[in-house]
C-alpha cells in the first residue's frame, strides 16, 4: 500500500510539473504553427515573467491586494515583450532562411539572460508566497492546493485556446496564415497583426507558467528559463509541435517521466531520460504523438 501511495504521489507531482511544461509548450506550438519558427527565447520569457512576479508581489501585498494579481501584470508585460521581440528581431527575417531566425532567437535568449543578470544579479532570489490555498485530502493522499490549481488551470487554458483557434475569427485567421500566408493576405487577412497576436498569446502563456512555477519553486534567477524552456520544447515535439492538445499531452508525459525517474531511478538521470525520450521520438515518430506527416512542396 505504501508503494502505491508513493507511486500516486509521484504521478501527481509529475502531472503538476508537466502542466507547467504544457503551458510553455503551448506557446512554442502556437508560434511554430503560424510562422514555423522555433522561438528559443520563449523560455526566457518565463524568466522575465518570474522577475515581474518578484517585483510585483511585495507591492501588491503592501497595497492590500491579493498576491496572485501579479499574474495579470506578468501576462501584460510578457505579451508586450513577445510582440516587441517579434517586430524587432523576427519580422525583418520573415523571408530569410529558417536558420537565420533560429540563430536570432538564440541571440535574443542570451541577450535577455545577460541583461537580467546585470540588472538584478545572477544569484537566485526568493519570492514571497503567491497563493495561500488549503491542501485537499484524497483518501490517504494529501494534495497541495497549488498543485490542483496548476493542473486545472493548464487544462482549462488548453481547452480555451483550442476553442479560440477553432471558433473565433482571429483563430481562423491564424490557421489561414499557417496554411499559406500569401493566400491569406490576398483574402484580406492582416498577416502582421495575426502573427503579433500569436506571439502575444504565446508570451502570455509563458507568463502564466512563470507565476505557477514560482508558486511551486519560490525563487528566480536569470538562467531559470533555459532548461525549463528546453524541456517544454521537448514536450511540444513529443506531442506534435503545432498541435495544441499535443503540447498538453507531451507536457504531461515529460513531467511524469521526470518525476518517476527521480523517485525510482536517480534524480541525476532525470534530465537524461527526458532528452532520451526526445531522441526516441525523433527516431520512431518525428512528427510526434498527435502530429501528422505533411508533404512539403519543392
Amino acid at each position: 500500500m505504501d508503494q502505491l501511495i508513493l507511486f500516486v504521489k509521484q504521478l501527481i507531482n509529475g502531472i503538476q510539473v508537466g502542466s507547467i511544461y504544457a503551458l510553455v509548450a503551448l506557446g512554442y506550438t502556437m508560434v511554430y504553427g503560424i510562422v514555423k519558427l522555433i522561438n528559443f527565447a520563449h523560455g526566457d520569457f518565463i524568466m522575465v515573467g518570474a522577475y515581474v512576479t518578484l517585483a510585483t508581489v511585495p507591492f501588491l501585498i503592501t497595497c492590500g491586494l491579493p498576491a496572485w494579481a501579479c499574474i495579470l501584470v506578468a501576462v501584460v508585460i510578457c505579451a508586450l515583450l513577445g510582440v516587441t521581440t517579434e517586430r524587432v528581431a523576427y519580422k525583418p527575417l520573415r523571408n530569410s532562411p529558417r536558420i537565420s531566425a533560429l540563430i536570432t532567437a538564440i541571440g535574443v535568449s542570451l541577450f535577455l539572460q545577460n541583461a537580467f543578470a546585470l540588472a538584478f544579479s545572477p544569484e537566485p532570489q526568493a519570492i514571497q508566497t503567491i497563493f495561500r490555498l488549503n491542501a485537499v485530502n484524497i483518501g490517504e493522499i494529501q494534495v497541495a492546493g497549488v498543485t490542483l490549481l496548476t493542473i486545472v488551470l493548464s487544462v482549462v487554458i488548453m481547452l480555451l485556446l483550442q476553442l479560440f483557434v477553432k471558433k473565433t475569427k482571429m483563430g481562423k485567421a491564424m490557421r489561414a496564415v499557417s496554411e499559406d500566408s500569401a493566400a491569406a493576405q490576398l483574402m484580406g487577412i492582416n498577416v502582421n497583426t495575426t502573427i503579433s497576436v500569436t506571439f502575444a498569446i504565446g508570451s502570455a502563456l509563458a507568463a502564466v507558467a512563470a507565476v505557477m512555477y514560482c508558486a511551486i519553486y519560490p525563487q528566480v534567477d536569470p538562467y531559470m528559463g533555459s532548461l525549463l524552456g528546453l524541456k517544454a520544447f521537448i514536450a511540444a515535439v513529443l506531442g506534435g509541435i503545432g498541435v495544441i492538445p499535443g503540447a498538453m499531452l507531451g507536457g504531461f508525459v515529460i513531467g511524469i517521466a521526470e518525476s518517476m525517474t527521480k523517485a525510482y531511478i536517480s534524480s541525476q538521470l532525470a534530465d537524461a531520460v527526458v532528452f532520451g525520450i526526445l531522441i526516441i521520438v525523433l527516431l520512431v515518430k518525428p512528427t510526434g504523438i498527435l502530429g501528422k506527416n505533411v508533404g512539403e512542396k519543392v
